[in-house]
């Protein structure tokens, strides 16, 4: 929406009486607050806000519903053949699933699409109203060369994460779900990316999208 001039960084959105009550991770805005669309996926790439998720669906998509419907399509069209969403913040529904590999396909997709855009998940600490968030993904303080993507966690699936490292002239991106611990499920991603930077070629090896 952005590259088509249908939405800007800058354009404030409102926090409706529906967002403000999600369960955390939240920001914690109040209903008939606004935020910057900037600040918002500022919110989500580094706290995983679920109210901002929810505000930021309305604003597109005029409910949340019709958000995750439109989401469902893209996904569908970019190659996620396992993923239907249900909501927009991940928060539990036994109808909304995704696999590894979708989600390998959408980071891949962001990163060749949107490439100026995707550089915000590198954002490894953001500040509003005088609090100071550190992003979830802790990969981007200590693992050498990591340049985003995203953490995810409920109950039934356990702790999530997809990542992006550049070092040496390689590139790899590699998902990891299911972990038991975050700590576990980092010392996972972390032994995957080290076995594959052995192997990896510094020539690119897959189509762009």
């Amino acid at each position: 929406l952005i590259e088509k001039k249908r939405l800007k960084y800058d354009d404030k959105i409102n926090i409706s009486a529906q967002a403000a009550t999600q369960p955390p991770s939240k920001l914690g805005l109040d209903a008939g607050d606004t935020i910057t669309v900037r600040n918002a996926v500022l919110a989500l790439v580094t706290k995983s806000a679920n109210d901002i998720a929810v505000a930021l669906a309305e604003h597109i998509g005029g409910s949340e519903a019709n958000f995750a419907r439109l989401m469902t399509r893209k996904a569908r069209e970019i190659g996620m053949s396992r993923t239907t969403f249900k909501n927009a913040s991940g928060l539990p529904d036994s109808a909304q699933v995704t696999s590894a590999r979708d989600m390998l396909t959408l980071a891949m997709h962001l990163q060749d699409e949107f490439p100026q855009h995707y550089k915000l998940f590198a954002t490894t600490r953001f500040s509003y109203a005088g609090n100071s968030y550190r992003n979830h993904n802790t990969l981007l303080h200590s693992y050498r060369g990591t340049d985003g993507i995203k953490t995810g966690y409920t109950r039934a699936s356990g702790f999530n994460l997809v990542s992006s490292v550049h070092r040496g002239g390689k590139h790899l991106v590699a998902a990891v779900f299911g972990g038991r611990t975050s700590g576990k499920r980092n010392a996972r991603m972390r032994s995957i990316l080290d076995r594959s930077f052995i192997k990896a070629s510094t020539r690119r090896t897959r189509p762009r999208y």
